[in-house]
């Protein structure tokens, strides 16, 4: 890689202090605060910065045409997601622009909040926190909420996981911790992937089978509604069904039917079809869901690790070593033909 000596790194996104500085003895670094809004870079004031850099490390900034155009120099984008939805990746590639992710990187607090939000929901924690908060527990009865809450254990039971990649990993070792059987559900891993631990199953067996069955299989055209009206009927009437991974994977009105209907145990869900939900949503009545407003990767300990990731992608680039996730692996190659 023809390249200055030391490539001039722009960093926009939340990044890990102890990582940056590291990063120092290699590039010109320069940092700039992170913002929420998900704007277009060209917007937050940093025009100067823009034209000198050559790298840009981002995570909600767009990167934009517009952007682009205010950075000639630039050879190389970092963007700090599993997919780079804040970038434009085409664009980008015409320039001959890599586009480097951070895949994985918010895996074992996405595994985390899938397991709390099970745990939550199959011993209604929330159903009977509200219960207790509202001043229900009497001396009349001291013993109703063991009656009223009784639950599951989940040694023994029986785990689905949809999707056998990073965050499905995490959960099936939490799974094994707590005594569970597991099945998953991965058209694209063989039978034995992962020996004793787990058995990989047909999605009908799997749904049918499971006490719990808890999604995680990345959202795209061959997954959107992968559990409709005939999936959703798999599920036995104790089952319940946790979603932290992406909503659109599980069909809106065949779930809702589910849950009108009062066909499974339960449900807890990170994720939702609107966000934020409306007010009035129908989904507040079921007393049997346990929901949180999307915060499965909401962890410093994500900051760290899209950190160390995107600077091991940095010096990579700069080694001319092949990059795990590189989006647009042909910007690479065009780049190496000048």
């Amino acid at each position: 890689m023809s390249a200055h000596a030391r490539p001039k790194v722009l960093i926009t996104s939340s990044f890990d202090d102890a990582i940056a500085e590291s990063l120092k003895d290699e590039f010109d670094i320069t940092l700039v605060e992170p913002t929420m809004d998900g704007n277009s870079l060209t917007e937050r004031g940093i025009d100067e910065a823009l034209a000198e850099a050559d790298v840009i490390i981002a995570e909600l900034d767009v990167i934009d045409d517009a952007t682009l155009a205010k950075a000639p120099a630039l050879r190389a984008v970092v963007s700090c997601r599993a997919k780079p939805a804040n970038v434009d990746v085409e664009a980008c590639t015409g320039r001959g622009i890599p586009v480097f992710t951070t895949p994985g990187r918010n895996a074992d607090v996405t595994a985390d909040l899938s397991f709390a939000l099970l745990l939550a929901t199959v011993r209604k924690v929330s159903e009977s926190e509200r219960w207790l908060r509202d001043g229900n527990w009497s001396g009349d009865d001291v013993f109703e909420p063991y009656e009223k809450f009784r639950s599951i254990g989940l040694s023994g039971r029986t785990l689905g996981v949809l999707g056998g990649g990073a965050v499905g990993r995490r959960v099936i070792a939490r799974a094994r911790g707590f005594g569970m059987t597991v099945k998953v559900y991965d058209p694209y891993l063989a039978p034995d992937a992962f020996g004793d631990e787990a058995s990989v199953a047909p999605l009908e067996e799997v749904l049918s089978t499971s006490d719990i069955v808890t999604v995680h299989v990345p959202l795209m055209p061959s997954t959107e509604g992968l559990l409709g009206e005939r999936e959703l009927a798999l599920l036995r009437p104790d089952a319940y069904l946790i979603n932290a991974g992406r909503a659109a994977i599980i069909d809106e009105q065949a779930l809702m039917s589910v849950l009108r209907e009062g066909r499974i145990a339960g449900a807890g869900f990170d994720v939702f079809y609107q966000e934020p939900l409306p007010r009035d949503h129908e989904i507040f009545s079921f007393p049997n869901v346990t929901m949180t407003p999307h915060i499965a990767g909401a962890s410093d300990d994500v900051i760290v690790e899209h950190s160390r990731i995107a600077a091991a992608a940095l010096r990579g680039w700069v080694a001319g070593d092949a990059v795990p996730g590189t989006a647009n692996a042909k910007a690479l190659a065009a780049a190496d033909q000048h």
